[in-house]
């Protein structure tokens, strides 16, 4: 496998910062899993600088950003041939950082949206990817990630934009028993009522919502969600994303990825049926059944 890799010049300006909690965190399992990972100038020259990944030939550095070594990375998501084709990017976002909004960052989350391939924009994102990956390839579970796995201690939030709300429906259901783990489920107006009406009929008790219900998205929804990332009150974030579609409340949208990128240690965000699915199975093996 092999990952685009950038991050904001917050998450590598200093010894502690969050690229290399990362990196200090799943070091062993990216050397573990062989990732290839082709990371934009400045990422690279900090990983060099600090000494994570000495000798590991998988690193591969890209050009500057200024020099359009984030384009590459949009460029091999979509595909550029054999030679030439990531499986994914993670790019750990600072949320104020202008280049964050810049179009080829935009164009780097939505081409790995388009193309079902993991987005991966927060610390928490990184790791809990790095465990699903070990784990589906056969390796012991790292007990640093089992608080990512202790799902009886976490709210999940379930929300679809109107074209992937079938998606979600059909995701819930094959794997219901894994999202009934959590200990507190949250979604947005229709969504939360249409997996409320397939639990109940799954054999959820009636008189118990199996999602608490918010606003829909246009009426303030995702804002609602956004506050409870802000307060540490919902740990991870299943959003199945419409990209082809313009909507009229982009900007909560945007306020919702902004507060899990700002919670970037504490927050899991999965934007892709297929990844979702994939976590849901590692989650199934992890725990034995």
């Amino acid at each position: 496998m092999r990952l685009g890799l950038a991050a904001n010049q917050l998450h590598h300006a200093h010894a502690n910062a969050a690229l290399f909690r990362w990196l200090h965190a799943c070091e062993a399992g990216i050397r573990e899993l062989e990732l290839g990972l082709h990371a934009v100038g400045r990422t690279y020259d900090a990983i060099h600088r600090a000494g994570y990944l000495e000798r590991y030939l998988p690193l591969r550095r890209y050009p500057y950003g200024r020099e359009g070594g984030l384009m590459k990375l949009v460029a091999e998501v979509v595909g550029l041939g054999p030679d030439r084709v990531l499986d994914g990017a993670i790019y750990l976002i600072d949320p104020v950082d202008p280049s964050s909004i810049f179009p080829e960052a935009i164009a780097l989350k939505r081409q790995c949206v388009i193309h079902g391939k993991p987005f991966i924009s927060t610390v928490a994102t990184a790791r809990d990817w790095i465990e699903m990956e070990r784990i589906h390839a056969g390796f012991a579970p790292d007990v640093g990630a089992d608080l990512f796995y202790d799902l009886g201690q976490q709210t999940l939030a379930l929300i679809a934009h109107d074209a992937m709300k079938p998606q979600m429906l059909a995701y819930a259901a094959e794997h219901f028993d894994v999202l009934s783990r959590f200990a507190h489920r949250v979604g947005t107006g229709t969504t939360g009522q249409r997996l409320n009406e397939l639990a109940w009929s799954r054999g959820w008790p009636a008189d118990q919502a199996w999602v608490e219900r918010y606003q829909s998205g246009p009426m303030g929804g995702d804002a609602q969600i956004a506050d409870l990332v802000l307060e540490r009150r919902c740990q991870r974030v299943i959003f199945f994303e419409d990209p082809h579609v313009a909507r009229q409340h982009e900007a909560d949208i945007q306020l919702l990825e902004r507060a899990v990128t700002t919670r970037t240690e504490d927050a899991v965000c999965m934007t892709s049926p297929k990844v979702a699915a994939r976590w849901a199975a590692a989650v199934t093996l992890r725990s034995g059944g």
